[in-house]
């Protein structure tokens, strides 16, 4: 794989870090900060808005900056975010912290898909995908489970304070390591661009993406919370447990990323969500059996995460169909609804947890997730034969 690539997953570790590190500091949060679990919660629905809005609003009028430039900008971007929530005076700032890191994030996961497949062949598209969303999985086993720590024991800021650093060696990377030749998107009006809103087809996979991975975070959101006071262990195995899924999400990703290599998107995305509806409707059963419990998460984990690479692939292969002047849009619109459904997501879990308890969020994650896999059933038979008309 190309140096390019690596320097993508590395910036990918960072923004993942910062993404992810609050789903185990929410309580540490919410009791410093003197605000409920849903008030904290809503730490991840805000960043998840900016991902939504910084995807296809940023990704359309920075689409004749270059390559090499945009993507330092984009990590100066995220490096300051996380310096104004190390020094957050209170709530707001925190908010408007996540905000900014946010809107670098759906830039960067929006330019950097459609930069790792033009690395490598067509019959690779997925596992480059799949190697640059790598760097949120290796987050996710090891800088989650390292902020996790360092908020529990130095507190909170201090966490933020890790992350910006971490930012600082990601625009390192992208500087030394991303070519400046990278070829540029082909201009576009924004009447190109604005097809990729009304192509349904598209669309159709956006509310795929939204359902299939926002279904997770109704649970995923309260996590810790959940482990503490539902399985009971104690807060400081709560990054141990992070660690564990963490492992599982890595082990996921690579799967899920070769799998929509040889079966092909629908195939592998059918079966990533039909598992993991199932395991979170087990773990509606066994969120309060502790070591049963554990088990589930893990194993939960391996499916969370897998549907990323076929997902992005399968919005890639549509645009260059339906709509080949705005195949970056596309793409960002995809991580949009990533974060759509993140942000929809942990809303619900919130809302749920507000009103009828922590135990009650994974029933209604498994529906979410069983919603995604009818749409992508429904989007599989469309795909045979189609006869629907190419958007020039």
């Amino acid at each position: 794989m190309p140096l390019a690539l690596w320097a993508l997953t590395i910036s990918a570790f960072a923004i993942g870090t910062t993404e992810f590190v609050i789903v185990g500091l929410i309580p540490t949060i919410a009791e410093q900060m003197t605000i409920t679990l849903p008030s904290a919660g809503m730490l991840v629905s805000i960043y998840a808005i900016g991902v939504a809005v910084g995807a296809p609003v940023l990704t359309a009028l920075t689409g004749k900056l270059p390559r090499k430039y945009l993507l330092v900008g984009l990590m100066a971007l995220f490096t300051m975010g996380n310096i104004v929530a190390w020094r957050a005076p209170d709530y707001n700032t925190l908010i408007i912290a996540r905000l900014l890191t946010g809107l670098a994030h759906g830039v960067f996961f929006s330019v950097g898909s459609t930069i790792a497949t033009s690395l490598v062949s067509k019959d690779k598209a997925a596992s480059a995908i799949a190697i640059m969303f790598g760097g949120l999985t290796v987050a996710l086993v090891t800088g989650v489970p390292m902020g996790t720590f360092i908020g529990q024991h130095f507190g909170w800021r201090e966490s933020f304070l890790a992350v910006s650093l971490l930012g600082v060696i990601a625009l390192i990377a992208s500087a030394i390591l991303i070519p400046r030749n990278i070829a540029q998107p082909k201009n576009t009006s924004l009447l190109q661009q604005a097809q990729v809103l009304v192509n349904p087809r598209l669309m159709l996979i956006y509310a795929i993406t939204a359902l299939g991975y926002g279904g997770v975070f109704t649970t995923f959101t309260f996590l810790a919370p959940v482990m503490q006071q539902l399985a009971g262990f104690s807060p400081s195995a709560v990054g141990i447990i992070l660690l564990g899924y963490g492992v599982s999400v890595a082990i996921g990703n690579i799967w899920g990323g070769k799998l929509a290599d040889t079966q092909g998107p629908v195939r592998a995305l059918s079966l990533i969500f039909a598992a993991l509806a199932l395991s979170l409707l087990l773990f509606q059963f066994t969120a309060s059996l502790h070591w049963a419990a554990l088990a589930t998460v893990l194993v939960m984990g391996i499916f969370a995460f897998g549907n990323v690479p076929g997902l992005q692939v399968y919005v890639v292969q549509k645009a260059e169909r339906y709509t080949p002047g705005a195949v970056d849009v596309a793409s960002g619109l995809n991580i949009a609804a990533f974060n759509v459904g993140i942000a929809l997501g942990s809303t619900i879990g919130g809302y749920v947890v507000q009103h009828y308890g922590l135990s009650q969020t994974p029933w209604i994650g498994a529906l979410i997730v069983f919603s995604a896999l009818l749409l992508i059933r429904l989007s599989g038979r469309l795909d045979r034969p189609s006869s629907e008309p190419v958007m020039e």
